[in-house]
Formats: C-alpha cells, sequence, structure tokens
C-alpha cells in the first residue's frame, strides 16, 4: 500500500521542517519517546557531523514501519558507466572538450543504470570534490530503490519529467527545476513522461547553501522560500526490494523483505528540496559592462557552485553583452536545459555539455562575437533559452570515457577560428 502522492509542499531552504503522512505520528515534545506513536520506530538521519554549528547542521528525524538496521548484507554489484573520485583513470586536461548528448540507452535502462560520469575532482571517501554526471533513462526504477552515502545528489532534468518518490515523500521534478536528494535519503525515480535525461552534481563536501548576499542586500537572487519541501507519504508493502547503496565510489546492493519507504512521520533539516528556476531573481547591470558569473548562483559549497543563466534583459550600454573572453581560476561545466546560450552560435545544444578547465582561455564563438561588437544595442530580452553551470574551483579530471565517446564533438576548439587580428599593424 502506497499512501499520500503530490501534496502541498512546505517552503523555506535550511529550515526546520516536519510533515506526518497519519495526524498523530509525529511525536511533540521530544525525538525519541520511550513509546512512539502508532508503534513507529524513531531513527534520526544526520547529514553532517554532531557537533557542526547550529546554522550548518543537518539532521532529520524519522518515524517509520521499519527500522533501516532491519536488513541482511550488502554485496558489491557492477557500478556501471557511474564512476566516483578519485579519477584515477585520466588526469587533469588543460583543453576545452564538448560532448553532445547522451546517446539513447538500451531498453529497460532506469535512473541509477542511466548515470553516465563525465569527470570530477576530490576524494569521494574524504568528503571532497565533486562529480559531474548525466543520467538517460526509458524504465522506472521497479522495486529498486537508490541512496548515496557518498554525497548529495543536484539532479537537473533537460527532457522529461522525474518523479522522485523519497523517504520525505514525492518529489516531482520538470526540465526548468531542479531537485537535491541529501546524502544517504533513498529514492526511487518513476518516469511519467516515458523517458528522460538531464544532469546530475555529486557533492561529496559540505551541503550545498544559499550564497551569502553581501551588498546585494537581503534580497535577490534565489528567495529560501522557495525551496519545497515534500509532504510526508509511506509505502506499507512486503516482498522483495533491491536497495542499492553508492558507498566508497562504488554500488552495493541488499534485497529487503519490504520498502524502505516507509516513512509516516518526519522532522529535520536533512530533506529533500524541489526548486523552480523561473523563481530566481536575477540581477545584473544597469549601466555597463557584463557582470561576472557569479551573480548569477543559486547554491553553493565548498566543492562546486551551481548556477544559471535564467532569461533576463540586457541593457548595457557600450557594453560587450555576451560573456566576454577569459581565463578563470575555476573549472566550468555547462549544460543546456532548452533553447540556446548567447555566447555560442552553434553547436552547445539541449542535453549536451562543455567543459573549460582551470586557466583555459575560452569566450563567445567568432559568429557571437562578431554579431555583439557590431549589433545595435537596445534593451533585449533573453528568453528563448535555459543554461546552467556546475564551478568548481578544482581541477576536474575527465573520465576515460568520456574522453573517448563517439558523442565527444572533436572540433570544438574550431568554433573560435577566425578570430583574426583587428589592430593596425
Amino acid at each position: 500500500m502506497t499512501t499520500g502522492e503530490l501534496t502541498q509542499h512546505s517552503g523555506g531552504f535550511g529550515n526546520e521542517h516536519s510533515s506526518e503522512a497519519v495526524p498523530g505520528a509525529l511525536p511533540i515534545g521530544r525525538n525519541s519517546p520511550q513509546r512512539v506513536p502508532l508503534g513507529l520506530y524513531a531513527e534520526q538521519l544526520s547529514g553532517t557531523a554532531f557537533t557542526e554549528p547550529r546554522a550548518a547542521n543537518r539532521r532529520s528525524w524519522l518515524y517509520r514501519i521499519r527500522p533501516s538496521a532491519a536488513h541482511p548484507p550488502f554485496t558489491r554489484v557492477p557500478n556501471g558507466t557511474l564512476r566516483s573520485a578519485p579519477f584515477d583513470d585520466s588526469g587533469p586536461d588543460p583543453n576545452r572538450m564538448r560532448w553532445n548528448p547522451l546517446p539513447e540507452p538500451p531498453p529497460g535502462t532506469d535512473f541509477v543504470a542511466g548515470l553516465w560520469t563525465l569527470g570530477g575532482n576530490g576524494d569521494a571517501g574524504r568528503r571532497t570534490g565533486m562529480a559531474i554526471h548525466l543520467y538517460r533513462a526509458n524504465a522506472p526504477m521497479t522495486d529498486r530503490v537508490f541512496g548515496d552515502a557518498d554525497g548529495e545528489l543536484l539532479i537537473v532534468p533537460e527532457d522529461g519529467t522525474l518523479l522522485l518518490r523519497t523517504e520525505f515523500g514525492p518529489l516531482r521534478v520538470e526540465p526548468g527545476s531542479v531537485a537535491l536528494i541529501p546524502r544517504g535519503v533513498r529514492f526511487r525515480a518513476e518516469l511519467p513522461d516515458g523517458a528522460a535525461r538531464g544532469y546530475v552534481c555529486e557533492n561529496y563536501d559540505a551541503p550545498f547553501a544559499l550564497p551569502e548576499l553581501g551588498p546585494i542586500g537581503a534580497n535577490g537572487l534565489a528567495a529560501a522560500r522557495d525551496f519545497l519541501v515534500p509532504s510526508a507519504a509511506y509505502e506499507e508493502a512486503d516482498g522483495p526490494v533491491e536497495v542499492v547503496n553508492k558507498y566508497g565510489g562504488s554500488l552495493w546492493s541488499a534485497t529487503y523483505g519490504h520498502s524502505p519507504l516507509d516513512v509516516v512521520a518526519w522532522h529535520g533539516t536533512h530533506v529533500p528540496y524541489l526548486y523552480d528556476l523561473s523563481r530566481f531573481n536575477v540581477l545584473g547591470s544597469i549601466s555597463y559592462d557584463h557582470p561576472d558569473p557569479s551573480i548569477f548562483t543559486v547554491l553553493t559549497s565548498p566543492a562546486a557552485d551551481f548556477v544559471v543563466f535564467a532569461p533576463r534583459w540586457l541593457v548595457g550600454e557600450d557594453t560587450f553583452r555576451p560573456p566576454y573572453f577569459h581565463r578563470n581560476v575555476m573549472s566550468e561545466y555547462m549544460g543546456l536545459i532548452r533553447g540556446s546560450y548567447d555566447a555560442k552560435a552553434d553547436g552547445f545544444v539541449p542535453g549536451g555539455g562543455s567543459l573549460h578547465p582551470m586557466m583555459s582561455a575560452h569566450g563567445p564563438d567568432r559568429q557571437t562575437f562578431e554579431r555583439a561588437s557590431s549589433g545595435e544595442l537596445r534593451p533585449q530580452k533573453l528568453d528563448d533559452g535555459l543554461a546552467f553551470m556546475f564551478e568548481t574551483p578544482w581541477p576536474v579530471s575527465v573520465t576515460a570515457q568520456a574522453l573517448t565517446a563517439e558523442h565527444r564533438q572533436r572540433g570544438y576548439d574550431e568554433v573560435w577560428e577566425g578570430l583574426e587580428q583587428n589592430f593596425p599593424s
């Protein structure tokens, strides 16, 4: 039996949330009473160290039909195309790279089987760094649940909807929205549209947080209240369920005799989130020059920033309006959700991506440069595209499968050909 479908969410990032699928299931006044209401089991799920400062501490109390401790041993299973840091099969490469969308997967590929790792940095075992994955799926996860002990998952759909049935309740995430699944939280990905593909940032480090606003003031960028958490729902089901656990860079599997999505009530701060990117309050220059892309940061962590290039107005006077030529201490992975990106005229398509490594020179292609250098500077609305960036302060090592992939664009450097000398000699 499954109870609780998509119901009203509560809003607020980093808040103390609570929800119950059955009235009276949530204990009041204490976390672990001698007898939990309705015969449930109390269990704490900690996403950070117990002694983290209160503002950074992430933990939730779950009240479930069976304790998570009641399970058989886990055994190793093949990783498929999923990889984890440290990425030892190839070292950091300073070359700029770009990929077309992933090819169609074999029939029967679910979200976990369809995860394909492009690269990353750090060490999952030491909880440092991040990984860049893509996913493509054409089958729902049936009698199968996934949890990532190595890090949290920021899921960015590009095509098709994901219905994520988590321990905390269901989240429906569509292209134009993102979902954040905290470290260790189990979920099942269903496919209401029959197929789906997109991007995933796996953050091994401290959890994503909202960036500080500094001189911006109290408001702007992503508002805390626009992050939505699910309402409690539970599955009361006996029968074999495969629980896949990503641990230490490898996949492990155990067959439970019941669904682990059996949480009837919960409260805490270690919770899944849903965020609609159209709610992002875009800020920019209203005089001259193009601001650094950090002004578009949605979420930040020590290992990675999540930046969105959402629809916006360009009004700068005497200004080259697309992103300028630059070299950066950060490594930048760009993805495209829909439409086109204003710095690239061709070749960068939805579902594809590009990687500009630390200190590699990049910027607009020749066509974009010529158009932006000579066009009339009227107020301009960019509303035909939605792009994003996973930005990390460390070099990204690309996996061997990404380096040799057939869908990698071998001639990416050619987009800057034809940028001739204009200086009079």
